[in-house]
């Protein structure tokens, strides 16, 4: 779920005032709750706390994807430039789920409207941004002796192309920003994402960390 280290590479002309650079900082508490709760790396994950983890982030994804579906169906010309479908991971969770023997179970978060293109993208910096630690994800759960068998997707939806996705978002946030969106609705959509995120996966934390 790690965002923070792609989204500091200065790019695109990126300066201090950047919004993907206020992102970053604006959200690293809120970021840093979410890896501590889900703990992917923790070298003593088996497979029932994995199965628990992806239950309750597919019912997140599936509660966060609709209210993004919505908006992009009213505001298709925001949403095009993102190639806004085909970031829907909500049947990759339901198939990593499968391939652990498991079935959906954990319900869906009420989350807050989308209410706009920059709330749109301030929930979109969560959802993408969990990308980019994805093969890192990958690697550490194909070490692990319970779940070498499994192949997990959703954690790496992209493969190659998770570098031009995440560009892709990067171009639509500043683009947005520069044409008059309002950066601090985006940077609150966030935080708003990460800490409904954390919270609703708190029941499959790791031992000792407080609720």
């Amino acid at each position: 779920m790690d965002a923070g280290n792609e989204a500091a590479r200065p790019d695109d002309g990126s300066t201090d005032e950047d919004v993907l650079r206020l992102l970053r900082t604006g959200t690293a508490a809120e970021h840093e709750d979410v890896e501590r709760t889900l703990a992917l790396l923790d070298p003593d994950l088996d497979r029932d706390r994995l199965a628990h983890v992806l239950d309750l982030m597919h019912g997140f994804w599936r509660a966060a994807e609709a209210g993004l579906d919505r908006w992009a169906g009213e505001h298709p010309a925001d949403a095009e430039p993102l190639t806004w479908p085909r970031r829907r991971r909500t049947a990759l969770f339901a198939g990593d789920l499968a391939a652990l023997g498991a079935a959906p179970s954990a319900g869906s978060p009420e989350l807050p409207p989308v209410g706009g293109t920059d709330e749109a993208l301030g929930r979109m910096y969560v959802l993408e941004g969990s990308t980019l630690g994805g093969v890192f994800i990958d690697r550490h759960l194909a070490g692990l002796p319970g779940l070498a068998d499994v192949t997990i997707r959703a954690f790496s939806p992209y493969g190659s192309e998770t570098g031009a996705m995440w560009a892709a978002f990067r171009r639509a946030t500043r683009a947005r920003v520069a044409g008059g969106g309002d950066a601090t609705a985006v940077l609150a959509a966030a935080r708003s994402t990460f800490a409904d995120l954390a919270g609703w996966c708190r029941p499959a934390a790791r031992p000792g960390v407080p609720a």
